[in-house]
């Protein structure tokens, strides 16, 4: 606290407290007529409170009245706010008085038979021209939440009592009333903005100012897929208003009216004593009673109401302006990543090179949508990683490496829910495919290694923000390295692999499905995650002809997914037995091809080979043999993984006995025949 403003509360206190000592002589007043009318023993006119009273008017009345208070001390302004009457002021400060001087009032109370000074019988005899509607619900004390009625054993024993945070106030306080702090959060920590999001705010001041005379104020509607963004720019605009910023969940928001209308009024008072904005938090996954309790809300409270959302949501009949607000671009991410490690490490341990370390922050801004917020912690969560990567890696790659993993971490906990991590451990040398399509697939991670590059050096990513990603169609029966070939690309290319589970995405709810495959999207971009579609003829399927509701919806979800394909930044792999039954929109959108043949036999040799290394005890394999089984990979795998675990069971190394008993097994899964021409002589080595 300032000095000024240290003296300013002190004179504030000292014009309050000669108030209540004005307040109290018509108290005792009040007392001498309410005991003469009942008959009852008046109050002694030598008592103690009554020498106080005149002994502190004498003294504080004339300080206060010479003073020229800048800004004007709070009694004054909460009578110019509410334009209190004398008759409204007076029981205020005597329910005040009450709370600051219980002492006093306690001493009036035992000598009028234990009749409080705030019950409603000695406020009504405060002046001979008492104002006795004022005391009712409907008057502005009440209605305006200033003070509360207890009842008593009758009407006259009933007494009002100052609010906390009206008592707060008259002292010079600043809190908040309770009830509100267990709903309201202060938005403290205002983020930093970019141009981009700057540019908004002159919009946003702007149409709050053309919308001043408007009754019940304007609310401002933030929509965005990035609610940091949001946020930071709802914090800004209140830092330009200079006014706070409170935060408000709109499940938190009562369900029943009464208990909304309570909160209603305790915002109102709020917004008239200490003026504030309120962020209204409205989540996707919020329901219809949710969205209700909140159209309800925005309905009665007043000034300026900031609603936070991804996408435009139809609540009450108050007006409203839609904002879209960017997420930040590509240059600004590196910014941020810059100043993050000039915060909280040296710029330099990414290496001596400026221009390699330039790329470096550019490769991660380009990989990875990430806000401020994300950075940062991003940028702390890498210096905490440094210290368990471990081998003797050079400073420079160390921090590069704990980066880049923190980075991923980011949108891992969004994606759980919908799909299934595959942690990428298959290298290049694990894929037995024909040169052109090592090639290709080659080709496939260096267009997405080198997107920073290529499309904001370049500028080839200038005039349009669509079809910048990488989507792949790998064709191919079952079982020959789809699905080994998405890990092998997410590997190198350092990202989480995520297979998408259909049956958490696919709902019968209309709607449901495209706002699952939002969120999948939504928080790939933001890790930088390869998405794989596995079995996507399900979900890409070729769109059928309209012949009622479900088809039409079926549809639409194939449009949404094409539309989302097109625009995603990253890489999106699918996975298909057949080519034909994909939609022909949808191939037309594919960067790559990719059709994994059925392995010849000497691919099949070393398919077994990989299947089981040298590490892997044997006797008497013979890979030629094995070879004339027309099988994919992944029975090859299946075939050798059972084999070693018979073979370890017996405590043998593994034999073509252990090979047999375990490519019968698998055969009879397959409900594919095995002729003893195939596997001759398999039991004798």
């Amino acid at each position: 606290m300032t000095r000024k403003r240290r003296v300013w509360v002190s004179e504030n206190f000292r014009h309050l407290r000669a108030e209540l000592a004005r307040v109290r002589s018509s108290v005792v007043a009040a007392f001498a007529r309410l005991a003469e009318s009942t008959g009852q023993n008046p109050v002694p006119s030598d008592s103690a409170a009554s020498e106080s009273v005149n002994l502190q008017l004498s003294v504080e009345t004339a300080d206060s009245q010479t003073n020229n208070a800048s800004p004007p001390f709070r009694l004054v302004e909460l009578s110019e706010i509410y334009e209190l009457s004398d008759f409204e002021r007076d029981v205020l400060l005597v329910c005040a008085g009450v709370e600051l001087e219980s002492g006093i009032y306690a001493q009036l109370a035992k000598s009028n038979h234990g009749l409080a000074a705030c019950s409603l019988a000695v406020l009504s005899g405060l002046s001979a021209d008492a104002d006795l509607e004022a005391l009712l619900p409907e008057g502005i004390l009440r209605r305006a939440q200033l003070l509360r009625f207890v009842p008593g054993p009758t009407l006259a024993d009933s007494t009002l009592r100052i609010e906390d945070r009206v008592l707060h106030y008259l002292l010079g306080l600043h809190t908040l009333d309770e009830r509100l702090r267990h709903l309201l959060r202060p938005l403290r920590d205002v983020p930093r903005t970019f141009p981009s999001q700057r540019a908004l705010l002159k919009t946003m001041e702007t149409l709050l100012s053309d919308q001043a005379g408007t009754e019940g104020g304007q609310v401002l509607w933030l929509c965005g897929p990035d609610e940091a963004a949001r946020r930071a720019v709802a914090a800004a605009l209140g830092q330009s208003l200079g006014l706070p910023m409170f935060l408000l969940d709109a499940a938190d928001l009562p369900s029943r009216p009464r208990e909304r209308e309570e909160l209603v009024g305790l915002w109102t008072r709020e917004q008239l004593l200490e003026p504030a904005g309120l962020l209204l938090l409205l989540d996707e996954q919020d329901g219809p009673d949710v969205q209700r309790a909140a159209a309800a809300f925005l309905d009665r409270v007043p000034g300026v109401v900031v609603v936070s959302s991804r996408e435009l949501v139809s609540l009450g009949q108050r007006p409203v302006l839609r904002i879209a607000v960017p997420a930040p671009t590509f240059l600004e991410q590196v910014d941020l990543f810059q100043a993050a490690l000039t915060q909280h490490a040296e710029t330099e341990s990414l290496g001596a090179d400026d221009a390699a370390r330039l790329a470096y922050l550019e490769q991660l801004a380009s990989c990875f949508r990430l806000d401020t917020q994300d950075i940062d912690l991003a940028v702390r969560h890498a210096q905490r990683l440094k210290t368990s990567i471990p081998g003797d890696t050079q400073p420079d790659a160390l921090l590069q490496d704990a980066l880049w993993q923190a980075c991923r971490e980011r949108a891992r906990p969004q994606l759980d829910e919908l799909a299934e991590v595959l942690p990428p451990k298959a290298t290049w040398d694990d894929l037995i495919l024909p040169d052109s399509h090592l090639r290709m697939l080659r080709a496939l991670t260096a267009q997405q290694r080198h997107r920073a590059t290529v499309y904001h050096r370049w500028g080839l990513g200038r005039h349009s923000s669509r079809g910048l990603g990488v989507t792949a169609l790998f064709v191919g029966q079952s079982g020959t390295g789809k699905t080994l070939a998405a890990e092998v690309v997410a590997g190198a290319l350092g990202l989480d692999l995520f297979r998408i589970d259909l049956a958490r995405v696919v709902s019968k709810y209309i709607g449901e499905t495209e706002k699952n495959l939002r969120r999948i999207f939504d928080a790939a971009e933001q890790g930088g995650a390869v998405l794989l579609f596995d079995e996507a003829d399900a979900l890409f399927g070729k769109r059928s002809e309209v012949k009622d509701s479900r088809d039409r919806y079926a549809n639409i979800e194939v449009s949404y997914l094409l539309q989302r394909m097109e625009s995603y930044k990253g890489v999106s792999i699918l996975t298909s037995n057949m080519r034909s039954s994909l939609d022909a929109a949808f191939l037309r959108r594919l960067r790559f091809v990719v059709q994994f043949p059925f392995p010849d036999r000497s691919q099949r040799v070393s398919l077994w080979k990989l299947a089981l290394p040298d590490s892997v005890p044997q006797r008497g394999v013979d890979f030629d043999r094995l070879a004339k089984l027309s099988i994919a990979g992944g029975h090859i795998r299946n075939i050798a993984m059972a084999a070693a675990f018979l073979a370890a069971e017996d405590g043998l190394p593994v034999t073509m006995r252990h090979l047999l008993f375990a490519t019968r097994s698998e055969f009879e899964k397959l409900e594919l025949p095995l002729s003893e021409a195939d596997v001759s002589g398999w039991n004798e080595l």
